[in-house]
């Protein structure tokens, strides 16, 4: 507020000091004014030349010499921007492709694995069948050799448990012909 006041009072300070006539050199009557008038007319004529002729040529200069290095400047960045656009499509492109070849590069080590793993599982269940196959035919052979001397014995006991029971031995080839069948019954259940 009290700027404001003292804006006010500095704003009506020349009128009132025309009206009472304490402002000499606002008095158009004194012959002195006059003179400070035309002086102050030839010295802004001198100055208006001076700056005219030689200080807004040089201004101007300096002016125009800006605009046109701001103007090289914003062609160097665009140029610069284009250039560093161009960089980042060929980072990407070539990020691009590499990761194409590595993932390529990774299918084809994962199918070699693969590949790798299902011959080594085929050769392992080949030699798992053939020793199967082996073992299941040393199984029968063992059987077989089984079965073979079971046989004799099997005789051997039958005719003695005949001889107890009934007090004789029946015939040899009926007695082997009776263990035959009972060993073929026994091996087909």
């Amino acid at each position: 507020m009290r700027r404001l006041s003292t804006a006010l009072l500095l704003a009506l300070a020349p009128s009132a000091a025309l009206a009472e006539g304490k402002m000499p050199q606002m008095d158009f009557s004194n012959p002195l004014t006059g003179d400070q008038v035309g002086w102050m007319v030839v010295i802004l004529v001198v100055l208006y030349l001076a700056l005219s002729r030689w200080g807004l040529p040089q201004v101007g200069k300096v002016l125009e010499d800006r605009a046109a290095a701001i103007a090289r400047d914003l062609a160097a960045a665009r140029a610069a921007k284009l250039e560093a656009d161009r960089a980042v499509s060929l980072l990407n492109a070539t990020l691009a492709a590499a990761r194409a070849n590595a993932q390529a590069e990774v299918a084809e080590a994962v199918a070699q694995a693969k590949a790798k793993a299902a011959a080594q599982a085929a050769e392992l269940n080949a030699r798992m069948e053939a020793k199967l196959a082996e073992a299941e035919a040393r199984i029968e052979a063992a059987r077989t050799a089984a079965l073979a001397a079971i046989k004799p014995v099997a005789a051997e006991a039958a005719q003695e448990m005949l001889r107890r029971l009934i007090g004789a031995a029946p015939p040899a080839d009926e007695l082997a012909r009776e263990v035959d069948a009972a060993l073929v019954a026994r091996k087909a259940a």
